[in-house]
């Protein structure tokens, strides 16, 4: 597979499932996907259930048990029975699961230009850029292929999921290769808007604290001495007594740069989901004084979110939580094909979209989602009849809104599971990509609407 390859799904993909439009959300119908992956070297010699259990630990033995009696689990394409098989080198191993992406905003993917080298989009906040984590029909790459026929796009670099403006995606190798070659000699420039907590600086103010990933899974980061070096220059553009709008110039690419500077400033944005939280104690982390190791802060955050229902909001869910795997700052932020690869069968939570690396973006449509069936699951999975057969969500497109048309998935705790869908205004945060400029291009947005100077909450 060439390096430059385009993110590339086609009608099989799209045709997985179907979108509907409820309270100001853009939903996506529970469907079935099946996870590949080959025998990894250190899988050699064991058993499946000796894997599962140490390795795969998003799910109880007994949700695995039972999904191998419906005939869920596949090696090398044939039923897997008996869990107690040893794997050989080269074993090919098949996991279906029964799918639940959380819902994004409704708002419509705005295209600002296209001609025949690059196409520019309006993101909206709370969609991922790609598939990742739970999220892969509700993605802007899935949306501009089924809805705008846009295919095969390189993509030039990312915003965070919470992050809506300016995204460009190249059409061809040679294009991508060209603006990625102005990206690494910071030839790009980056103009974003915000709204803060307080009144913010008259004055320019440069920020050049380094920035340590704590988080991959959850997606969390803060200031420390370890951290990579980055820069941001803020200046701020109104006051309206309460909060404040402000133009942010990343110098760096760092995974969460604006919102970690402006937190460590003490202005962190208005509805941050992360860097403005009580977790971070009562000053919310400013100067970088939080008071808590790294995994009481994360306990802290999750518990916070959890107290509220508001989980999805994190792009998260339980069975995220519990699939272990944590690591710190590898130099790899933003790299979802590493974490798809440290859990294939089950699929793991992504890092938090950023930075400026085009070459790391998933290019394997198959090995970059994460399993819907939270843990604790094994409630009632050891007696399901031993001959169960896989439901079937099937592919309804054209209805919009309609409910309980899906059948229930046995082995599904979501299917079981109500939740509260966040409301529209939970899905935006106040962080907007206003501007990117290189050395033969500009593209802008419009200023958004609680980015005007008259603006009230």
């Amino acid at each position: 597979r060439k390096l430059n390859a385009g993110v590339s799904f086609g009608a099989e993909h799209f045709a997985e499932t179907s979108y509907y439009f409820e309270g100001g959300l853009r939903k996506v119908r529970p469907y079935y996907f099946d996870f590949r992956t080959y025998c990894k070297g250190r899988w050699v010699g064991r058993s499946l259930l000796h894997v599962f259990g140490t390795e795969f630990r998003a799910q109880p033995l007994a949700y695995y048990r039972a999904a191998a009696r419906a005939g869920r689990l596949r090696l090398n394409e044939e039923p897997v029975r008996d869990l107690d098989i040893v794997l050989k080198n080269n074993d090919f191993l098949r996991n279906t699961v029964h799918r639940h992406e959380p819902p994004v905003t409704a708002q419509p993917i705005r295209i600002l230009a296209e001609d025949e080298e690059v196409v520019v989009v309006d993101k909206p906040s709370s969609l991922p850029v790609h598939p990742c984590g739970r999220f892969r029909h509700n993605t802007v790459i899935f949306i501009l292929g089924k809805e705008h026929g846009l295919r095969e796009l390189h993509t030039l670099h990312r915003l965070d999921r919470m992050t809506s403006g300016v995204l460009m995606f190249a059409k061809t190798a040679a294009v991508s290769k060209r603006i990625d070659e102005q990206v690494r000699q910071r030839q790009l420039e980056k103009e974003y808007v915000c709204r803060v907590v307080g009144e913010f600086p008259a004055q320019e103010v440069v920020c050049e604290e380094p920035i340590l990933v704590v988080s991959y899974k959850v997606g969390v980061c803060r200031v420390d001495p370890k951290g990579k070096p980055c820069q941001t220059i803020f200046q701020r553009l109104s006051y309206n007594g309460s909060t404040s709008v402000v133009k942010c110039l990343p110098r760096t690419g760092r995974t969460h740069q604006i919102r970690v500077h402006l937190q460590f400033l003490g202005h962190p944005i208005v509805n941050d989901p992360i860097y403005n939280m009580e977790a971070w104690g009562p000053d919310r982390g400013k100067g970088g004084k939080i008071g808590k190791t790294d995994e009481e802060l994360l306990k802290a955050l999750v518990e916070e979110h959890r107290s509220k229902q508001s989980l999805e909001v994190l792009g998260i869910g339980e069975e995220d939580l519990n699939s272990g795997g944590e690591g710190k700052d590898s130099g790899n932020s933003g790299d979802c094909t590493k974490s798809a690869e440290a859990d294939p069968v089950n699929g793991n939570s992504c890092p938090a979209e950023d930075g400026k690396d085009p070459e790391k973006v998933v290019k394997d449509p198959e090995k970059n989602d994460v399993a819907a069936c939270p843990p604790d699951s094994d409630i009632g999975l050891e007696t399901l009849d031993k001959d169960k057969e896989l439901g079937s969500c099937g592919n309804q497109d054209g209805q919009t809104g309609e409910k309980g048309w899906e059948e229930k998935d046995p082995l599904c705790v979501e299917c079981r599971t109500s939740r509260r869908d966040p409301s529209p205004e939970e899905l935006v945060m106040f962080l907007h990509a206003l501007r990117y400029k290189g050395a033969d291009f500009e593209y802008c947005s419009s200023m958004p609407e609680w980015a005007t100077e008259d603006w009230k909450e």
